[in-house]
């Protein structure tokens, strides 16, 4: 009986889920979350981005939705990936948020490439479990 080999797309090493959406025609976006007694601070590293084009929205409590379109395409092939086909046009990545936060007051912060968000944590926030 011939053996079958399963073909298997590159992942994150994290999530073990491949890191880019070909329906979307977007790539993850690296992402970082961090918590501190007032804030918690997520960044985002969003090269070759218009800045015009970048989205944060809260998708749930514990969820946000980061979007940003790119200045131009990104084949597979610039990528070092020459047995796929398809091109690149969006940033995106759903950043859990490890505790009750205030969206309504968040400030967004883009310098080359980078994007900062500051989320006021509400009073008596714990995390989220």
């Amino acid at each position: 009986m011939a053996e079958r080999r399963q073909r298997r797309r590159p992942e994150d090493k994290t999530t073990g889920r491949p890191s880019w959406d070909i329906k979307l025609c977007c790539i993850e976006a690296l992402c970082n979350v961090s918590a501190s007694a007032d804030e918690v601070v997520v960044t985002a590293d969003l090269p070759n981005t218009d800045p015009e084009t970048v989205k944060v929205e809260q998708i749930d409590k514990n969820t946000l939705e980061i979007k940003a379109e790119m200045k131009r395409k990104i084949s597979f092939n610039e990528l070092g990936i020459t047995h796929r086909q398809g091109e690149f046009r969006y940033f995106r990545c759903l950043v859990p948020v490890p505790m009750s936060v205030d969206v309504k007051r968040m400030k967004k912060e883009f310098k080359r490439g980078i994007l900062e968000v500051h989320l006021p944590r509400k009073k008596g926030s714990k995390k989220v479990e």
